[in-house]
């Protein structure tokens, strides 16, 4: 795996997210080009509606991964906050931001955690503000 720093630690997986989506776009193109042209048939009208539907299945399969992945890291995220200091995150914290301090070293979780609730720092902010990069290979 390779090193993970604020600017380099998204990831993607080239087959789904460039692949399948350019095959969906494609068949999206031809079927509107064929609504355009005359002598539009039933096919035609199934071809744009099951460009459509894939498309929506590319966007909502991402985002209903993406959703859980994001409430797995503020579990494990508070439960490592809970045993490096006792307490639970602090409820001002919002999504994204627990999401990017998952990345902060165990030695300064909790100093970036409070600093972000109290300043509300964005997600950038947060991981331009570690000294010490904590890898995540396990969110794609």
């Amino acid at each position: 795996m390779q090193d993970q720093n604020a600017a380099k630690h998204s990831q993607y997986v080239p087959g789904f997210h460039m692949l399948t989506f350019g095959i969906i776009l494609a068949a999206l193109v031809v079927a509107v080009v064929m609504m355009v042209s005359p002598g539009v048939s039933t096919g035609t009208v199934f071809a744009l509606l099951a460009s459509v539907c894939m498309g929506l299945l590319f966007f909502y399969t991402r985002q209903f991964a993406t959703g859980n992945q994001d409430r797995v890291i503020r579990a494990e995220e508070n439960f490592r906050h809970y045993r490096l200091t006792g307490k639970v995150l602090d409820p001002r914290l919002t999504r994204t931001q627990v999401i990017a301090l998952r990345f902060a070293d165990d030695s300064e979780l909790a100093a970036l955690a409070e600093r972000a609730a109290n300043e509300n720092l964005a997600p950038a902010a947060i991981k331009k503000a570690m000294g010490k990069w904590r890898t995540d290979h396990h969110r794609i």
